[in-house]
């Protein structure tokens, strides 16, 4: 068994093929065919089912490429601790970033700082829903991942805070408002964005015991604001997820009453096992947010 076996068998469950994985590691199909069965040899166990349309790992499939994810983490963090006598000049990092509110907010500024101060550092981005952030990171195909606070299941530190707001139409009797409450929003359709908190909007409707008129699911956010400037429905967003305003829209900000905030974080699985290209990322966040330069909204 090789590092070079388990990143392949890795690459494949990722990618589910044999060809899109090739063309990831720059290397043929034919080694990667290779590769697996070689190692399949080896562990004599089948990992992969193979379909003439699909792919997908084996009952014991899932469970090593874990392990797998694991190993090679392990070895990346071995060769960025040697790599950090020599100032850190190469290594990887992984991370996991979901909606607007980190991929568009946070993310960049901190990836500029990060850039400057390690070059040689190579950087993959994995953009999906804030669920599948957590997914990845629980899987080990991520070093740090941005997710919604609190999360007990990971080591946290927090980087930003801002508010949920509601959004309704320009034209909307609650438009006119200072602020809104949850019981206000019922009588509405409402939409419910699986862009990000989907689960703290849910959550907040079921503390107050109140349940919203849900009339349509988006998982974009321009569609969810395209949808309240029509007039279709309201809804619940996080401020930082919002897009600058440029120009009139058709929708309507309005602060919750009484005000829920929102607090974003980074999250990794096990502090103590973070490579040091992890750790270094994770400072210059926190360096950024003491300066105050990780801060959008006004006070809340």
């Amino acid at each position: 068994m090789t590092f070079t076996q388990l990143e392949i068998f890795v690459r494949v469950a990722e990618l589910k093929g044999f060809t899109s994985a090739a063309s990831r590691l720059s290397i043929t199909q034919s080694a990667v065919s290779h590769a697996i069965k070689a190692l399949e040899a080896e562990l004599g166990v089948e990992l992969i089912n193979r379909h003439q349309s699909t792919l997908e790992l084996t009952a014991v499939g899932e469970r090593l490429v874990l392990r797998a994810r694991s190993i090679l983490g392990l070895a990346e963090t071995m060769r960025q601790e040697a790599g950090d006598a020599r100032g850190m000049k190469r290594g990887t990092l992984r991370i996991g970033s979901f909606g607007p509110t980190s991929s568009v907010k946070l993310l960049p500024l901190i990836l500029d700082a990060y850039r400057q101060a390690y070059p040689g550092i190579e950087v993959h981005i994995d953009e999906g829903r804030d669920r599948e952030v957590v997914q990845w990171l629980q899987d080990r195909r991520i070093d740090v991942g941005f997710v919604v606070l609190p999360d007990e299941r990971f080591d946290t530190f927090p980087i930003a805070e801002d508010q949920m707001v509601a959004l309704v139409p320009i034209h909307h009797a609650l438009a006119s408002k200072a602020d809104v409450t949850l019981k206000e929003l019922c009588p509405d359709p409402f939409i419910m964005t699986e862009a990000g908190s989907a689960h703290l909007v849910a959550h907040m409707f079921n503390a107050a015991k109140l349940v919203p008129n849900t009339r349509y699911h988006s998982t974009q956010l321009l569609s969810t604001l395209a949808m309240v400037e029509r007039g279709d429905g309201v809804t619940i967003l996080a401020e930082l997820a919002l897009p600058a305003e440029r120009g009139k829209v058709g929708y309507v900000k309005k602060p919750l009453r009484p005000r829920v905030k929102r607090s974003v974080g980074l999250a990794l699985l096990d502090e103590r096992q973070a490579s040091p290209a992890t750790q270094a990322f994770i400072k210059i966040a926190l360096k950024l947010k003491r300066q105050g330069l990780l801060r959008f909204t006004a006070d809340l």
